[in-house]
């Protein structure tokens, strides 16, 4: 009688279908909570979350937009719903009415929030995946690589799960370098440049980029460089993607469906 029962409970199982999982998003939360904030950090310092209500321990992607350090707004990727994650949308303040490291030290401080409240919505904060596309891969980069960003904020760098830069500077920005007055085509390389920190001991680095002949000013190969250097200091965990036939705006759509098979991983 007892497995009669039991092959009843597996036929009726496999014709329930599974519970639904239902998606919240809660809009322009402040990231910073200084009394010292100005009118434009306080406009500008904010985040968006989207989660599922009724998951566990889930991962969290904190998502940076692109817009060249001078422009762009916080989204929700499309490709990142309904996945049984969350993701965090972030602001920050843009060139030029600050300048660097202002737009990093945002970015820090909006995934230090990240790590101090994801577990109020269900999130796990070891699963903690910080990515962004063109100026918003810099960021993810600069802030997983340059240790003291995070620091400031009580946060160790390597408590991010994985780094998933999509076509992301990875020499000194040319927004920074404008600001010297230096042209586009003027290389440098130094503490704002995610290749100055270069390490063995950074969390998983899975760099994205669009093809080569279509990218702008030579940035798969700042990322070709950047993963050989990086193999190079004895890190065991980078990777480099080249999504062949897309440019630097084009790549980010079929990146988000690499972005989804690295969460795998």
């Amino acid at each position: 009688m007892n497995r009669i029962f039991l092959v009843f409970l597996l036929f009726v199982s496999a014709f329930v279908a599974p519970a639904q999982i239902n998606y919240k998003t809660e809009t322009n939360i402040s990231y910073r909570s200084s009394e010292n904030l100005d009118a434009y950090m306080k406009e500008r310092c904010k985040l968006d979350i989207y989660f599922p209500e009724n998951v566990d321990s889930f991962t969290t992607v904190v998502w940076f937009h692109g817009g060249g350090l001078t422009g762009g707004e916080k989204s929700i990727p499309e490709r990142l719903k309904n996945r049984k994650l969350a993701v965090v949308t972030v602001n920050y303040r843009l060139s030029p009415k600050v300048k660097s490291p202002s737009f990093i030290d945002d970015a820090a401080a909006a995934v230090a929030w990240t790590f101090k409240n994801i577990s109020k919505y269900g999130g796990d904060p070891k699963k903690i995946v910080v990515s962004g596309h063109s100026a918003g891969g810099y960021l993810a980069s600069m802030i997983g690589l340059d240790k003291h960003y995070l620091a400031a904020y009580g946060i160790d760098a390597n408590n991010i799960q994985k780094l998933v830069p999509f076509s992301g500077q990875m020499i000194t920005h040319f927004i920074i370098r404008k600001e010297r007055g230096l042209p586009d085509t003027q290389p440098v390389v130094d503490e704002f440049a995610p290749q100055f920190h270069v390490r063995a001991d950074a969390p998983p680095l899975y760099l994205i980029t669009g093809d080569r002949e279509l990218e702008m000013l030579g940035r798969y190969e700042e990322n070709a460089y950047m993963a050989r250097m990086m193999k190079i200091a004895g890190h065991k965990n980078t990777t480099l993607y080249e999504l062949d036939g897309f440019n630097h705006g084009g790549m980010a759509e079929p990146g988000f469906d690499l972005l989804l098979k690295i969460l795998r991983k």
